[in-house]
């Protein structure tokens, strides 16, 4: 059987893109192929065609100031021409529902404002405990997709999911997974199941992909 050919989210920083190799050695892992996919805005819908499914990876914040609204003192923006063009493939996945994605910690807070949800810009404004989510912190999350540890890296939130409902969260509260009620498998998680240890919340997701990717 072919295996599916899974298109990985590059970051930018200047004329380099920029993948960690973690997110492609679990696709490989979970049974796939993997490709690093350029944000290229012109070319999303012709992607969307090409292949059987898609990460988006973590990275730097949204910037907020495309819709009117204003930053927070501590956000770091992503590179302009990454969110543009993970917006516009977003936009290309949503007309080809059945082609499953998975977000990844900044890739599903695209998902989530890309879905009408809002999100909250720094986590130590509104939860005491914000602090325990930055710098590859372990902390428990529960919910549809097991219960268990795993590693997060950010200071900002889901603060509203949009159309996306949530299916985990933190102990103190924090939005911890969204998913599509409408979608084949459109799943994005705020922790990195790329260097997380607990099978369930790991490798699991990747393979989730990989079986939706194949049928």
């Amino acid at each position: 059987m072919r295996k599916p050919l899974i298109a990985i989210t590059a970051d930018l920083e200047g004329t380099s893109y920029l993948l960690k190799t973690n997110y492609v050695d679990m696709v490989v892992k979970a049974g796939g192929l993997p490709a690093v996919l350029p944000p290229l805005r012109e070319l999303s819908a012709e992607q969307v065609e090409r292949y059987d499914g898609f990460i988006l990876t973590g990275g730097d914040d949204i910037d907020t100031t495309v819709w009117g609204e204003g930053l927070h003192p501590k956000a770091c923006i992503m590179d302009p021409r990454r969110q543009s063009g993970e917006w516009a493939l977003l936009d290309a996945l949503a007309a080809r529902p059945s082609v499953p994605v998975l977000g990844i910690c900044l890739g599903m807070q695209v998902m989530c404002a890309h879905a009408g949800g809002k999100l909250h810009q720094h986590l130590g404004d509104v939860f005491a405990n914000g602090e325990a989510h930055i710098g590859n912190k372990v902390h428990r999350v529960s919910g549809e997709l097991g219960d268990g540890l795993v590693t997060s890296q950010h200071h900002q939130g889901v603060a509203d999911p949009g159309r996306l409902r949530i299916v985990a969260s933190a102990p103190d509260g924090i939005v911890e997974a969204l998913r599509a009620p409408d979608r084949r498998f459109y799943l994005g998680v705020q922790w990195h199941p790329e260097r997380t240890e607990d099978p369930t919340l790991s490798l699991a997701l990747f393979q989730s992909l990989i079986r939706e990717a194949t049928g």
